[in-house]
């Protein structure tokens, strides 16, 4: 991390992520811009989107009613961007995958999540 922009999207994914952790729905949805879209890996094959804090916090609480696992493994983040691969387990068992993310003035503006076929 060798720029402001850059230590701040790292910053605002690890708020995100931290409050995911938590189960902290508020905490998570004061993390993301009022215009965020966050487009799911569920349902399969290619997921949906969801755009703006009401649809967002309405399907994320709906996620995190099935009591995901999140391993995050590894993140790569430059300017407002950042990738960040992931393993999800349910009780049925578990998918591996990465986030797109991009950032805006601390908060995440943006979430495209794909899994591996």
């Amino acid at each position: 991390m060798d720029d402001e922009a850059t230590r701040a999207t790292v910053e605002a994914v690890r708020r995100l992520d931290a409050a995911f952790d938590r189960g902290d729905i508020d905490a998570f949805m004061a993390a993301m811009t009022d215009d965020c879209v966050w487009e799911s890996f569920t349902p399969a094959p290619d997921g949906q989107r969801h755009e703006g804090q009401a649809a967002v916090r309405q399907a994320m609480t709906e996620f995190l009613g099935s009591s995901p696992v999140f391993d995050g493994e590894e993140m790569l983040a430059r300017g407002d961007r950042a990738v960040v691969r992931w393993t999800c387990r349910f009780s049925g068992g578990h998918v591996r995958g990465v986030d797109v993310v991009r950032v805006r003035h601390g908060k995440v503006a943006e979430i495209l999540s794909y899994v591996k076929a």
